[in-house]
């Protein structure tokens, strides 16, 4: 390993990188209208077509019909009133007219029937494509992403509003059309009375007319207004939804309970809910107060144009038609109203998806050909100025590092919690992109490497490692799922590890069910044994480059010595890197850094960094005093008096 000297005081503006780009800001796409909706309306489409291109060639041919057929049972239920009428004086044959009135009640009735299964059971597979989406998204989102508050606004809002959207605002936007066809229909039918009627009668359709284009109106105002409210409170759900998890997270249970602190989440749960309700109260009451004040202005004009009707036509069944297709007409309106209101908000709400489709991905290749490494063999990583800055952060986390592992060679990074040797470790694996100074590998820098494979050559284990809700077996394997799993070789990585004898024990052996997310009967492993099937990953992968961040936090000393009896054959001829607190481990590395701040404060062997006598000599001498010489225990209370009945 080497360290480089001082960086230069103007450094090569090819080493700079920009910084990981936040998600986009939202409020530029709030101000789009109908050009707006429609571009997102096709996006849906899209994504129907994608999943189930039948279904909206059905939807397209119930669309049509259901926008005829209400006019036609106009005219026959018109028909048989007439029929009925005139058999009060006469001798009038029923059959026919019942018929028609009954097939065309059973066919609609078969019709609406079909319809809603088909779009249930396509709306599944539409659901299921749009998740897919999604989740196939979240696997090339960059790490950094994660790391931001706004990230998780738009994951949340994804997540909640576009698995059910698509098909909701599809059949919206089809309903609307029907609509819009009856509507025409009936009109047609309308215009014919109009013109028998008072003149003034023009003026009452016309303000008929007018309240419910203003419903509209104060409809779509209110569905902006509810849009914009549950994206700004997008951070108070965030925040309800934690403390409800929080008392139902069976990790953190125990703590709850023991510091009795049920009571003060709940309490914390409610003041965030009363500030939330509070605002949605309001919206929902000053909506429903001007469409009840609407509706009345539209009801008194419809009741004076049903008078007029009544007044000026000389048979029943026109009455009929005539008042029918005005009473069509209002509720059609008012349906088309509340749909196009409802798809103008769904449409909203399907920004956050196409926001969080559209997120780019900056850890990729930088160069067309990206190039595959070479494997089985050692490697060589360069630091040349690094400096990383999180998103949204004031000062860097890691500030212009210059460092050296050469091929073969096993680095410690040791230093104070906050130092950055986590940090450091998803910069040397690619999981972040420096946002200065370059990293790289085998003389190559490290953005030019195909991703995929670049991440193969690591053997990872991360203090935070992950615990499946899987068997045992495939814990250990998914260290690498390309690789054929056997027995053998799940057992021989578990035995490296240490975690084979526990394993025998369990109920089923390498096939217990690991957790009870799932199953009633799963096992709840300490996490000791977690640990140790981490660790078992790291074995089974068998990886160019070993990684390890705190890979033994959780055992004792005696588990602790032999995993790192069985590292030193696993690292073997490998390029290894290992964090920990625990500094009698960093004397096997070949060289040990220290962080400090983010930056390399020292370097060199252990016994090379004992003789400095500086911050490393000082951490190793302070944990080995401990153990040397363990300080007396003190007690501010008296001893306790002698046992009243002599010796016990």
């Amino acid at each position: 390993m080497m360290l480089y000297g001082p960086p230069p005081s103007e450094k090569n503006d090819r080493l700079k990188t920009p910084p990981p780009k936040s998600i986009r800001e939202v409020p530029s796409y709030l101000k789009k209208t109908i050009g707006g909706t429609l571009s997102r309306l096709f996006y849906i489409f899209k994504l129907v077509w994608e999943a189930q291109p039948l279904l909206l060639i059905f939807m397209l041919f119930m669309t049509i019909y259901n926008g005829i057929m209400p006019l036609v049972g106009t005219f026959i239920s018109a028909h048989l009133l007439e029929k009925v009428v005139q058999s009060f004086t006469a001798r009038v044959d029923l059959v026919i007219p019942l018929v028609l009135q009954f097939g065309f009640m059973f066919l609609n009735t078969l019709t609406d029937s079909l319809y809603n299964t088909v779009t249930r059971i396509t709306g599944e597979k539409v659901t299921n494509h749009v998740k897919n989406k999604i989740m196939h998204k979240a696997k090339t989102v960059d790490l950094a992403s994660f790391d931001m508050p706004d990230f998780y606004e738009r994951l949340e809002n994804a997540n909640r509003e576009a698995g059910v959207r698509p098909i909701n605002i599809l059949r919206s936007s089809f309903d609307l059309i029907s609509k819009i066809i009856s509507m025409v229909s009936y009109f047609t039918v309308l215009g014919v009375v109009i013109r028998a009627l008072p003149k003034t009668s023009i003026i009452f359709f016309v303000g008929f007319l007018a309240f419910t284009l203003l419903n509209a109106i104060v409809s779509f105002r209110f569905r902006r207004k509810n849009f914009l409210f549950m994206f700004r409170r997008s951070k108070d759900r965030r925040k309800m939804n934690y403390y409800s998890d929080m008392l139902v997270n069976k990790d953190m249970v125990k703590e709850i309970r023991l510091f009795n602190l049920s009571d003060l989440l709940i309490g914390k749960f409610n003041d965030v809910f009363r500030g939330y309700f509070k605002g949605l109260k309001k919206l929902i009451t000053q909506e429903s107060v001007w469409n009840l004040s609407l509706s009345l202005c539209t009801t008194i004009m419809n009741a004076i144009l049903f008078y007029m009707i009544a007044t000026n036509v000389t048979q029943i069944s026109d009455y009929t038609v005539y008042t029918g297709a005005l009473n069509a007409i209002s509720v059609a309106l008012t349906m088309v109203i509340s749909t196009t209101s409802n798809i103008y908000e769904g449409s909203l709400f399907i920004d956050n998806m196409i926001l969080f489709m559209d997120e780019k991905q900056t850890i990729k290749p930088t160069i067309e050909n990206a190039i595959k490494p070479t494997t089985r063999c050692g490697h060589k990583i360069e630091l040349k100025n690094v400096s990383f800055r999180y998103p949204g952060a004031k000062r860097d986390v890691i500030h212009n590092i210059n460092l050296t592992l050469e091929a073969g060679e096993t680095v410690a990074l040791v230093g104070l919690n906050g130092a950055g040797k986590t940090t450091l470790i998803k910069l040397i694996t690619r999981l972040y992109d420096p946002t200065e100074g370059v990293i790289e590998l085998d003389g190559r820098d490290i953005r030019e490497y195909d991703t995929t494979a670049l991440y193969k050559l690591y053997g990872i284990i991360f203090q935070d490692f992950g615990k499946y809700a899987e068997s045992t077996a495939d814990n250990i394997a998914f260290g690498d799922i390309e690789k054929l799993k056997t027995e053998q070789s799940v057992t021989d990585a578990a035995t490296h590890a240490g975690a084979h004898e526990f394993i025998a024990k369990l109920p089923q052996g390498y096939d217990t069910a690991l957790t009870r997310y799932f199953e009633s009967d799963g096992t709840e492993l300490s996490i000791g044994q977690w640990q140790k099937l981490s660790v078992a990953r790291a074995f089974y992968a068998d990886a160019d480059i070993l990684i390890l961040d705190e890979p033994t936090a959780s055992l004792d000393a005696i588990a602790e010595q032999e995993i790192y009896k069985q590292f030193d054959m696993l690292r073997n001829g490998k390029t290894s890197v290992f964090v920990s607190h625990r500094l009698s481990s960093a004397t096997t590395a070949d060289k040990i850094v220290v962080l400090e701040n983010g930056t390399v404060a020292e370097y060199g062997t252990h016994l090379e960094l004992m003789q400095l006598k500086g911050k490393y000599h000082k951490l190793f001498s302070t944990q080995a005093a401990r153990y040397q010489n363990p300080p007396e225990l003190k007690s501010d209370f008296p001893p306790p008096p002698p046992f009243p009945f002599g010796k016990r």
